[in-house]
This record gives C-alpha cells, structure tokens and sequence, in this order.
C-alpha cells in the first residue's frame, strides 16, 4: 500500500476537489493543513529535485503571499527558496502530495492521479 501525504488548505478549490478524487477512490492519506504546518525541508528538497527545470511549478505564483515578496525566485538559492517555503505555507503550489516520501505531484491533475496512486 501506498504511503500518500497531503499537503492541502481548506480554502482552496482545488485542494477540495483532489482530496474528494482521494476519497471516492479509496486512497488512504495524511491530511496536513500546508499553511499550520508546511512540508519539511526534506519534501521541500524532493521538490526542487523533481521540479529543478522549472522551479516555479513548486510556487503558488497566482497568490497574495508570492505576490508580495516581490523576489525573482530564479535568483536565489536552493537554501533560501527552502527557507522562504517552510516560513510560508501559502506559497507552495497546492494540493502538495508525496507518495511513499519519494514522488512529488503538485496541484490536482485526474490523469496524473490515476497514474500514480492506483
């Protein structure tokens, strides 16, 4: 069985609508509020590995928190970029799902969760 932890907000649309695919398909999985609790350093890593040619995808560029730190994110570290994310849940891409501590699927993509989780 596959291990699933789910990073998610309760105000997002999204996130509500992967976490009811979850359900009605019977996956068992974590459920982390990402804003109480963001991922850890080690998933924010896992992250930036799988999404290093587009860093990004990991960023929830269409919300107020990234909007504000008016920062080019290309520009910085992959140090800083981990700090700025564990110091701020809202501006990780969400739902942020990892399967068995080692893939990474962000935001909700049906094909890709069917891919992945069944």
């Amino acid at each position: 069985m596959k291990r699933v932890i789910f990073y998610s907000y309760p105000k997002c649309s999204t996130c509500r609508k992967a976490s009811k695919w979850l359900d009605q398909n019977n996956i068992n999985y974590q459920l982390i509020d990402i804003v109480k609790e963001p991922p850890s350093k080690e998933f924010l890593e896992l992250a930036l590995i799988q999404f290093s040619l587009d860093i990004k995808k990991i960023f929830n560029t269409r919300g107020k928190s990234y909007k504000s730190i008016g920062i080019d994110i290309l520009d910085l570290t992959k140090n800083k970029i981990i700090e700025l994310l564990s110091n701020d849940g809202k501006l990780i891409k969400r739902p942020f799902l990892i399967i068995n501590e080692s893939k990474l699927i962000l935001g909700f993509n049906e094909s890709e969760y069917i891919a992945n989780l069944k």
